[in-house]
């Protein structure tokens, strides 16, 4: 039972599959630049956090040692 499949299905099918093979690398590079940016706005965002961070026990390290030389006692 051999059945025949009429020339423009499988013309439909080989163009979609040259249209996926021929997209394919600007797929990756897209793929490759979207985690690129990703990464680096990790990087940014980690930075931003690393300084307040660093601000906020600046901060406290300030108020300790003003409290400290506060509490000194001259006679």
């Amino acid at each position: 039972m051999a059945s025949t499949v009429n020339g423009q299905i499988t013309d439909s099918i080989t163009e979609s599959n040259t249209e996926v093979l021929g997209n394919a690398p600007s797929v990756a590079m897209a793929n490759l630049y979207q985690a690129t940016a990703q990464a680096l706005a990790n990087a940014a965002h980690n930075s931003t956090v690393a300084q307040q961070q660093g601000n906020i026990l600046a901060q406290a390290v300030t108020t300790m040692g003003v409290n400290l030389i506060y509490s000194i006692k001259f006679s």
